[in-house]
């Protein structure tokens, strides 16, 4: 079963949370999208979450990006590990 949450990482250190939902929202429904940021500087640390509303878009969305460019960085899209 793939979860609807999903991690992405090596994100550019430009990105917002609009911009990760951005790309997302091409494969589905984005129910969240947050870049993880440092608390003391409020820099991005490069990776984030997006939670899709369906497990089909969720395996769309890491077929479609895991891997793929943005600003020369490849991502890395995977079913984010819940515990």
């Amino acid at each position: 079963m793939v979860s609807t949450k999903l991690y992405v990482g090596n994100l550019p250190w430009t990105f917002n949370n609009n911009q990760l939902s951005d790309t997302f929202k091409k494969h589905g429904k984005v129910v969240s999208a947050k870049v993880v940021t440092d608390k003391e500087s409020g820099r991005s640390k490069g990776f984030g979450f997006v939670e899709m509303e369906s497990e089909n878009e969720a395996s769309s969305a890491i077929k479609a990006l895991n891997g793929s460019e943005i600003n020369g960085r490849k991502l890395v899209v995977a079913a984010a590990k819940v515990n």
